[in-house]
C-alpha cells in the first residue's frame, strides 16, 4: 500500500506563526515535485510561493485558498512516490480521484477531515448586496468562521460575508467568491451602490468621508495597511527626535566617477551613492553600538550584529529588507546586497527571512529630490537615517566661496535610547566618513 504524508504550513519567519494560502497552484491528482513550488502564501510580512518538501501525488487539499493556518497545521496529504517500492502513478490513471475533486469542492468535507469545528452546510445564495463590514465581526463565533484574507477583501469591497456562497472546501467562502460578488455588484443599480455602508476604519484611521460625484475610491492593498498600522504603532509608541547634519559629498562623487564604469562592467548593474551611506552608518554604529539598540521597557538591549535595512519602494508600498552584519561588508558587498534584495522586492520574490531582524535602517528619499526628510522609525529600532539629494551649490571654505555636491543627513532617533548628544555624535561620525572618502578609496 503506497505511503502517505501529511503537509504542514511551514515557519515562514522568525516572527511569523501562521500564512494565509492565496492560491494553490496544484490540485488533487496533480504530481508534486519537491523544492518546486506547490502554493502561494501571504504573511504579515511578505507573499511568497512554498515549495513541496516531498516528491508525489497530492491526494487531498486540507486548508483552501483563503484559509489561514498555524505554523505546523496540516494543509494537504501526498501518496508518496516510489513508497514500498512502487512510484506514484500519474493523475490520468487514477480516474476516481480526478471525479472526486470536484465533489470536495461543492460539498462539506466529511466527518474525518481535520477540521478543528464542524462546519454547516452552505446557505441558499441570495442576491450579493453590501453590507456593514461590522455585521462580519459575528462570523468568528456564528455560523461560519472566515479567513483573514477573505474577511479584509469583502471589507474593502463593501460586501456582506453571510450573504455569500462559498465554493471552497465544506463550503467555506474564498477570497474568489468574494471578487465574483463585488464584480456582480458592480453592475447593480445606482441606488443599491449608494446603501452601502463604509467600511470599519482601520485601527488608529479616521473613517473615510462619504464620495461624491467625480471621487475615485482606493481600497487599501494588504501591504499597505500592514505599513500603516505599523507606522501608527511607531509613532503612538516612539517619541521622535531629529537631528540634521550637511555632509560634503565631494570625495564621494569622485570615488564614484573614478569606479563606475569598471564597476559596472565586472558586476553588471550601476554604482550608486547609497553603498556609500550605508557603509557610513555601518562604520558609525560599530563606533557607537549604543545607537544599534532596541528599547526593551526596562532596559535597553544593544544588539551584537549590525543588520541594516534599506527601504525599497515598490509600485504601491515600501518594503524593507535587511542586509545582514552589514559592518563585514565592502562598499561594493553592500551595493551587491543592496541591487539584489532591491530586484527581488520588485520582483515579488523576498522570503519572510529577508525581511527579518533589522537592527537600523537607512532610508533614500534623496533619489527623488527630497532635501530633509524626517522619517519614521521601525518599531524595534532606535533610529533611521535618510540619505537626501546631493544637489551642487556655494559653500565657503577656508574664506572662499566654492562649489561642491553637498547633501542633507538626517537622523530619526527614539529619545527614550538616545538623547541629543548621543544622536549628534553617530551623525558627526557618519558625516566624517563619508568626507573622508577620496577618489582612490577602494570599493572593493
Amino acid at each position: 500500500m503506497a505511503k502517505t504524508v501529511k503537509v504542514t504550513m511551514p515557519q515562514l519567519g522568525e516572527s511569523v506563526h501562521e500564512g494565509t494560502i492565496s492560491k494553490w497552484l496544484v490540485k488533487p491528482g496533480d504530481k508534486v515535485v519537491e523544492f518546486e513550488p506547490m502554493m502561494e502564501v501571504e504573511t504579515d510580512k511578505v507573499a511568497t510561493e512554498v515549495p513541496s518538501p516531498v516528491t508525489g501525488i497530492l491526494k487531498e487539499i486540507l486548508a483552501a485558498d483563503g484559509a489561514t493556518v498555524p505554523s505546523g497545521g496540516e494543509i494537504a496529504v501526498v501518496e508518496l512516490e516510489g513508497a514500498d517500492g512502487a512510484a506514484a502513478e500519474p493523475k490520468e490513471k487514477e480516474p476516481a480521484l480526478e471525479g472526486a475533486a470536484p465533489q470536495e469542492a461543492d460539498k462539506p468535507a466529511p466527518e474525518t477531515r481535520p477540521e478543528p469545528e464542524p462546519e454547516p452546510e452552505p446557505q441558499p445564495e441570495p442576491e450579493p448586496e453590501p453590507g456593514p463590514s461590522g455585521e462580519g465581526d459575528k462570523t468568528e463565533t456564528g455560523e461560519h468562521r472566515y479567513s483573514p484574507a477573505v474577511r479584509l477583501l469583502a471589507e474593502e469591497k463593501h460586501l456582506d460575508l453571510n450573504t455569500l456562497k462559498g465554493t471552497g472546501l465544506g463550503g467555506r467562502v474564498t477570497k474568489k467568491d468574494v471578487e465574483a460578488a463585488a464584480a456582480g455588484r458592480a453592475t447593480a443599480p445606482a441606488e443599491q451602490a449608494a446603501a452601502a455602508a463604509p467600511p470599519a476604519p482601520a485601527t488608529g484611521a479616521a473613517p473615510t468621508p462619504p464620495a461624491i460625484d467625480g471621487d475615485e475610491r482606493v481600497p487599501l492593498s494588504r501591504i499597505k495597511r500592514l505599513v500603516g498600522e505599523n507606522m501608527v504603532k511607531s509613532k503612538s509608541t516612539i517619541p521622535h527626535a531629529w537631528q540634521t547634519q550637511e555632509v560634503d559629498m565631494g570625495g564621494v562623487v569622485a570615488n564614484r566617477n573614478a569606479n563606475k564604469a569598471k564597476f559596472a562592467k565586472q558586476e553588471g548593474f550601476s554604482l550608486t551613492f547609497l553603498p556609500y551611506v550605508v557603509m557610513a552608518a555601518a562604520v558609525a554604529l560599530r563606533e557607537h553600538p549604543d545607537v544599534n539598540a532596541t528599547f526593551g521597557g526596562d532596559a535597553i538591549l544593544v544588539h551584537r550584529d549590525i543588520n541594516i535595512g534599506i527601504s525599497v519602494g515598490m509600485e504601491d508600498a515600501l518594503v524593507v529588507p535587511v542586509i545582514r552584519r552589514t559592518d563585514s561588508l565592502s562598499i561594493a558587498g553592500i551595493a551587491r546586497a543592496v541591487n539584489d534584495l532591491a530586484t527581488r522586492a520588485r520582483d515579488g520574490k523576498l522570503k519572510g527571512d529577508d525581511l527579518q531582524g533589522g537592527t537600523f535602517t537607512v532610508n533614500n528619499s534623496g533619489t527623488f529630490g527630497t532635501l530633509f526628510s524626517y522619517s519614521v522609525i521601525a518599531p524595534g529600532q532606535a533610529g533611521i537615517l535618510t540619505m537626501e539629494a546631493i544637489v551642487e551649490r556655494p559653500v565657503a571654505v577656508e574664506g572662499m566661496i566654492g562649489i561642491k555636491p553637498m547633501m542633507y543627513a538626517c537622523f530619526s532617533f527614539d529619545h527614550r535610547i538616545l538623547d541629543g548628544l548621543q544622536a549628534a555624535r553617530f551623525l558627526v561620525s557618519c558625516r566624517k566618513w563619508l568626507e573622508s572618502v577620496t577618489a582612490e578609496t577602494p570599493i572593493y
